[in-house]
């Protein structure tokens, strides 16, 4: 594994990206004292992404959903009890 300090790790970024995405990790150090490793990420999985609509047919909602509950926020607003 190669340590290479900061400045050059910044000058030769996009190389040292590639070799680490290749399989070869490397250190950035600061003046000579190791600071991070940087390695290559694990593949995602596939199939694991959300999917839109993955509940559908599971539940219902009911028709009056826009009214469920207006006489108990009416009265919280107007101060009559229901």
């Amino acid at each position: 594994m190669i340590t290479v300090n900061i400045h050059d790790a910044k000058t030769q970024l996009s190389k040292l990206v590639e070799q680490a995405a290749q399989g070869e990790s490397f250190i950035i150090a600061k003046a000579g004292k190791p600071m991070v490793k940087v390695v290559a990420l694990e593949p995602a999985e596939t199939g694991t992404a959300c999917r839109l609509g993955f509940m559908e047919g599971e539940f219902s909602v009911p028709d009056d959903f826009d009214q469920m509950g207006s006489s108990e926020i009416e009265s919280l607003f107007t101060g009559r009890k229901v």
